[in-house]
């Protein structure tokens, strides 16, 4: 059993930066491949990446890829989002997740946080 928690999210002005965490409880968090997908107001909740467990391979899709950076620290249980140059189209609930493989696909994700709201404002 993992539970998850996310924090750091706030209302930021379009081109400032956030660092969102995602802390795990339960020691088997460094077993787990760890995902963020986001929900935008309206949309269906989406992919936005995922780390390994050991933290030595992320992917980010395309339209946060040079702006947002994944990691993760195992002996702090927590895994990180720093989001920079961000868009009004960023605005969403930000979920972590993990997963058992390396997945974009939610189904595959086990276990999820209760979300955090980023708001960035034009």
């Amino acid at each position: 059993q993992v539970q998850l928690v996310e924090s750091g999210g706030g209302l930021v002005q379009a081109g400032g930066s956030l660092r969102l965490s995602c802390a795990a409880s339960g020691r088997t968090f460094s077993s787990y491949y760890m995902g963020w997908f986001r929900q935008a107001p309206g949309k269906g909740r989406e992919f936005v990446g995922v780390i390994s467990w050991s933290g030595g391979t992320t992917y980010a899709v395309d339209f946060v890829k040079r702006r947002f950076t994944i990691s993760r620290d195992n002996a702090k249980n927590t895994m990180y989002l720093q989001m920079n140059s961000l868009k009004p189209e960023d605005t969403a609930v930000y979920y972590c997740a993990a997963a058992t493989g390396f997945s974009f696909t939610q189904s595959d994700y086990t276990y999820w946080g209760q979300g955090t709201q980023v708001t960035v404002s034009s």
